[in-house]
């Protein structure tokens, strides 16, 4: 796993962690500046529509998503008594789209799509302005690589003209 990257969304620095080629945004510091803190992550992942887009994310991107066992949560679903956590979400449907993380560095991580998604249902308002920032440092991060790539291909054709005892041209 990369470092984490940070995004600054309304005065919340939420961590960015790349996992299997993959970005993923802290749910938790996302909830940070709002009252009911990272109670919420609770909260929306019991919804009913929550658990169906997560259903549906998974479908498309995880070939051994536990879909059967999906079915059993999506009936209990809205009842009194239904109960979900984001480890139980895990370990039930062996979802790939949201990570659990303990310890010092730890909380609970999405995939953007899914990012995007719990933003949405905290703010809308907080919504856009995460998007804006994620593709703001997407779009960093494409400028640094292409620069490195540039430099790259500088310093090859500087150490060919070298090996070569060719003459560099401008």
């Amino acid at each position: 796993m990369a470092k984490s990257r940070i995004l600054n969304v309304n005065e919340s620095a939420i961590a960015v962690i790349h996992q299997n080629e993959t970005d993923f945004i802290s749910l938790t510091d996302m909830t940070a500046s709002f009252r009911e803190g990272s109670g919420l992550i609770g909260k929306w992942i019991t919804n009913k529509n929550t658990l169906e887009y997560l259903g549906v994310w998974e479908k498309i991107n995880n070939p051994h998503f536990n879909y059967p066992e999906f079915r059993v949560i999506e009936q209990e679903a809205g009842t009194n008594r239904f109960i979900m956590s984001v480890g139980q979400w895990i370990e039930r449907t062996t979802a790939i789209g949201i990570l659990a993380k303990a310890g010092r560095y730890g909380g609970t991580f999405a995939h953007k799509d899914i990012a995007f998604h719990f933003a949405i249902w905290l703010s809308p308002e907080f919504q856009i302005y995460l998007i804006k920032e994620f593709q703001r440092l997407k779009d960093d991060e494409n400028n640094r690589l292409k620069l490195e790539w540039n430099l790259q291909r500088t310093i090859s054709k500087i150490n060919y003209h070298i090996h070569t005892d060719d003459e560099i041209t401008p």
